[in-house]
């Protein structure tokens, strides 16, 4: 099994531990600094902490963590040249997977302007992207996103994360990927699995996000479980469970 979003750095090597165990082989750990930031220096030594250090860690445990690096909406207060000019090297030296998670949550102009940089980078370097989407006002601040995404990148190179039932259907028929995160507070699995079974699971992903927040790292295997368990084909599974995901990020 593969998840396909979470922020390794907030959480426990006992967490990798039990993913691991739990059948998860592969994660991918995506840029977000819970604190407000003073400056860029402290974002980019954030970054490079989950690039080198916390994927050392993960991998003493038995998991393989894959890496997505970006400003996240929640840290765009920062003069963000530097983060660009990394991410051009990163992507160059082939250290990360995505550039991620970047998105909007609250509509301000350095949100927006930093969003429509970090998706012009991936059109120019071809490199996959993973669009966050809030808890509030998903509906509107998705709207603007979808706006905006398709003016700066293929949206065949983009995963639009966080989606729910409230917003399925204004995404489903775009040339999107789509993330299901199956968290505390988000979305349980029965409701992912409500989405898959109406939509099909060819444009899924499934992830957990853990992070500072209320989560649970076991998510993943528990929906994957609840799939075989409820008698979902076996082909359709491993779509959801690591398949898209291989295909997708191409790892």
């Amino acid at each position: 099994m593969i998840d396909t979003h979470m922020h390794g750095d907030s959480r426990s090597s006992e967490d990798f531990g039990e993913m691991y165990l739990s059948g998860i082989d592969a994660a991918i750990t995506c840029a977000f600094y819970p604190y407000k930031l003073n400056n860029e220096s402290t974002l980019l030594n954030h970054l490079e902490r989950i690039l080198n250090y916390d994927t050392k860690r993960a991998k003493e445990y038995g998991l393989d963590l894959k890496v997505a690096l970006g400003i996240h909406p929640a840290n765009t207060s920062v003069n963000p040249e530097l983060i660009y000019e990394n991410l051009y090297k990163w992507i160059e030296n082939k250290q990360i997977v995505a550039i991620g998670e970047i998105g909007l949550e609250d509509l301000t102009d350095s949100e927006i302007s930093i969003f429509k940089k970090q998706l012009d980078i991936g059109e120019e370097t071809k490199s996959k992207v993973i669009v966050h989407t809030p808890r509030k006002n998903k509906k509107e601040v998705l709207k603007v996103i979808q706006d905006i995404v398709p003016q700066h990148i293929d949206p065949k190179l983009v995963v639009i994360d966080h989606i729910n039932q409230n917003v399925v259907e204004d995404v489903i028929d775009k040339d999107y990927t789509l993330g299901l995160t199956v968290q505390p507070q988000k979305m349980d699995k029965e409701e992912a699995i409500a989405i898959l079974d109406e939509y099909g699971f060819d444009k899924f992903l499934l992830n957990s996000d853990i992070s500072n927040k209320p989560s649970d790292p076991l998510s993943v295997p528990k929906t994957v479980r609840e799939l075989e368990k409820l008698g979902y084909k076996k082909t359709e599974i491993e779509k959801v469970a690591f398949k898209n995901a291989e295909k997708f990020f191409k790892i």
